[in-house]
């Protein structure tokens, strides 16, 4: 467990640059050096994560650290790779309670927001690319965002993903192949775990801060990204659109997971506590859902219904997340002339090659601080 803890703490200072750049830090760290699995078992534990809601990075590593040291070692990857960017975005939650911001600061945060404008931009094209290439799933995906445009309401997302995941699975056109994986894993421990994480969702769910963050993590297919919609919904007016939107540019710097912007948003409602509820909260449905399917993996996979209620499902997020960013960081974002030219400049870096996340964000907090 200490060794698994170190290994996934090393990838937690250092793992920027989202989900996809994350698996391919794993497949090096964890394949090519150190050996503690061949391609095939990767392969597999990775084809599970992306077909599960939930942080599917998070995921990846919670069962390769299973994999090296039981679930002991599962959540000690999770705590090593987790715990900097949670202690660093919570600690930025309670700066921004503390400290009204002006001046610089003031600029220096609406910068953040115009990062998050553009960052957010890319990854809809991109997952639309990924998870919408055939007309079917372009369809959906557009009246999934016109629903939210219309009626933009939270229940209504939940209702999009249900009604898409049904649809997904009664129609031929959604089914896709997945990889054939080897016989489930860990069969005898995955239900006892299983029962343990649903029993911490059903204590976290005590919390009335926890609500939000439990629908969250439980709903969350195709990226990290997906998780600003749903929780921009499932707030509401507890979290201002201001400090929402700075939160989620600074999160683009953060190494680890994407998903640690609870650590802030909890941080900012109930402080020290509150970030960990919020953390807790959000990454635990995930991997609930991951424990409970192992065992069922094979059968899974031979279901055309379960394939296609997934795809349609992923078609139907990127719907949403496009609608949040048409209806509620735009609006919030350009508010000037200075506001359009600056988000335009790192729309068109977001979009070029080998431009990180991260230099966006010190780009965008620069130039937010001297104009505006």
């Amino acid at each position: 467990m200490i060794e698994v803890f170190w290994a996934f703490l090393k990838l937690g200072l250092s793992s920027f640059g989202g989900p996809t750049a994350h698996i391919g830090y794993f497949r090096t760290e964890f394949v090519t050096r150190r050996r503690w699995l061949d391609d095939a078992a990767f392969a597999e534990r990775l084809a599970l994560a992306q077909f599960l809601p939930g942080p599917a990075s998070s995921q990846l590593g919670f069962a390769i650290g299973w994999h090296r040291a039981g679930p002991g070692g599962a959540l000690a990857a999770f705590l090593g790779f987790t715990l900097p960017s949670a202690i660093l975005m919570a600690a930025a939650g309670l700066w921004a309670v503390q400290l009204a911001p002006e001046g610089a600061t003031a600029g220096a945060l609406s910068g953040l927001k115009l990062v998050a404008l553009a960052v957010v931009a890319q990854a809809i094209w991109a997952m639309s690319r990924a998870l919408c290439p055939d007309l079917p799933r372009r369809a959906l995906a557009g009246l999934a965002c016109v629903a939210l445009l219309i009626w933009p309401v939270a229940v209504l997302q939940i209702g999009v993903i249900a009604l898409a995941s049904l649809f997904g699975a009664l129609s031929p056109w959604f089914a896709r192949p997945i990889a054939s994986p080897a016989p489930p894993m860990y069969e005898t421990q995955a239900r006892p775990l299983a029962m343990i994480l649903l029993v911490m969702c059903a204590c976290l769910a005590l919390a009335p801060l926890a609500h939000a963050y439990l629908s969250s993590g439980a709903l969350v297919f195709g990226g990290g990204h997906v998780v600003l919609p749903l929780l921009r919904e499932a707030l509401g007016a507890r979290i201002d659109a201001e400090s929402f939107l700075a939160g989620y540019g600074l999160a683009q710097a953060m190494p680890g997971p994407l998903f640690t912007f609870a650590s802030y948003l909890g941080a900012i409602e109930k402080g020290a506590l509150g970030a960990l509820i919020a953390t807790a909260a959000i990454f635990a449905p995930g991997f609930a859902l991951y424990a409970l399917a192992l065992p069922l993996w094979s059968r899974i996979c031979a279901r055309s219904a379960a394939r296609g209620a997934v795809s349609a499902a992923n078609a139907a997020v990127v719907g949403i997340l496009a609608a949040t960013w048409l209806a509620q960081l735009l609006p919030a974002g350009l508010v000037s002339g200075r506001h359009i030219a600056i988000s335009a400049g790192l729309l068109a870096l977001a979009f070029a090659p080998r431009v990180p996340p991260v230099g966006l964000v010190i780009l965008g907090t620069g130039l937010g601080a001297a104009l505006l």
